[in-house]
């Protein structure tokens, strides 16, 4: 049987295992399908360990080569041995047009992200990879803004990888046995909601191939490699999403309407 046509999809993450946790389902998913995926990553350079283990990660979801746009993470000087300037700390045009030469040249129909909590955590580097890519997304359509990175492209839709409130379930005391604080979106805010159980198996393996991570006691990768196999699916079987609609949307010609 045909799997059925899905979109192209790009992934634009703060830091490696972030596609994995947020969006290997639907990367897994869209690439069973025959779709073009991809993933860009804001922080840890090239040179970094990690790198290698989002190549391998990549390679398990079927997303191709790591496309990384070159910052540091905030919180660890490990993730730039060349040097590289924190991403929180670049000036947000330069690194707006990073991103929007990769989806100029990938030319994606859905773009998908972190939301504006910056996930359960609000990790700093999420809720910037967050805003960078909002303005990103609009600016990649507009021939007058970065001239010089690419043909212009407009994705049809921006979805931001989110968790409601509801829907927390096993992964808030995980989260919160490890210190961590847990931050979640009001229900209704939730606009989309995908049972990838069938790529479960999958988006683990990519969970897994971030090995540094999976090593140490506070990582979500580890904490999720320490689980009974059936409360690990439970916690990985559903991606929620919000859609952000990019660009001018429908309405009344001649009056703002909410």
């Amino acid at each position: 049987m045909t799997p059925p046509s899905l979109p192209s999809l790009m992934g634009v993450f703060a830091h490696p295992d972030d596609e994995s946790l947020l969006a290997g389902g639907v990367l897994a998913q869209h690439h069973a399908a025959g779709a073009r995926t991809c993933v860009v990553t804001a922080t840890w350079t090239p040179k970094s360990h990690r790198a290698a283990e989002l190549a391998d990660a990549l390679a398990v979801l079927g997303a191709g080569a790591p496309r990384l746009i070159g910052y540091a993470d905030a919180r660890n000087p490990a993730s730039a041995p060349d040097g590289a300037v924190r991403l929180v700390d670049v000036p947000i045009d330069e690194a707006v047009g990073r991103l929007v030469a990769h989806i100029r040249e990938f030319r994606p129909d859905i773009v998908v992200g972190h939301d504006a909590l910056g996930q359960l955590t609000g990790h700093q580097d999420h809720r910037r990879a967050h805003q960078i890519t909002l303005l990103a997304v609009e600016a990649a359509a507009l021939p007058h803004l970065y001239p010089d990175a690419g043909k212009p492209w407009k994705p049809a839709a921006l979805y931001a990888a989110t968790h409601p409130q509801s829907g927390v379930g096993q992964l808030g005391p995980l989260l919160q046995s490890v210190g961590k604080t847990l931050l979640a979106v009001p229900d209704a805010y939730v606009t989309t909601t995908v049972d990838v159980s069938p790529w479960a198996a999958v988006k683990m393996r990519a969970i897994l191939a971030h090995r540094s991570e999976v090593a140490r006691k506070r990582p979500l990768p580890g904490l999720l490699s320490r689980l009974p196999e059936p409360e690990r699916e439970e916690i990985i079987r559903t991606e929620h999403f919000t859609r952000l609609a990019p660009g001018p949307a429908p309405g009344d010609p001649h009056r703002l309407v909410a």
